[in-house]
């Protein structure tokens, strides 16, 4: 079924159609780096069913928050670097529960990592 969301299959024109905008805005939104199509081998465009979700967040940003598209790549941006600290928080806190498990950490609900001048602090809940 993931596959299936993620496979390429709609052309520009489909998804223009789909989201009621130009196909030109498609084009610009990849100029701007917003999103990434994929390609044939003639570089025909094809979009999957989640590059559309994503082209409707950016349209939901510009159109009824009002955030230009310098915004929209910076609001994008952070939602990526969010998704990725939420699953280093989540393997350290399984890395926490194993060393709790096997007696590595005795009786400490802390794991302390070491990563550059910061030190990361999980505990168990």
């Amino acid at each position: 079924m993931q596959n299936s969301y993620n496979e390429p299959v709609y052309l520009i024109s489909a998804v223009a159609e789909i989201l009621n905008i130009h196909p030109q805005t498609l084009r610009q939104y990849e100029r701007e780096g917003l999103i990434k199509p994929s390609r044939t081998n003639g570089r025909i465009r094809l979009y999957s069913q989640l590059d559309i979700e994503n082209i409707k967040i950016v349209l939901a940003l510009t159109r009824d928050v009002g955030v230009n598209l310098a915004g929209v790549d910076i609001i994008l941006q952070l939602k990526e670097e969010i998704k990725s600290l939420k699953e280093e928080l989540q393997f350290y806190k399984k890395k926490l529960k194993d060393a709790n498990k096997f007696g590595v950490v005795p009786s400490s609900k802390a794991l302390v990592i070491k990563k550059s001048l910061y030190d990361i602090v999980i505990f168990e809940e």
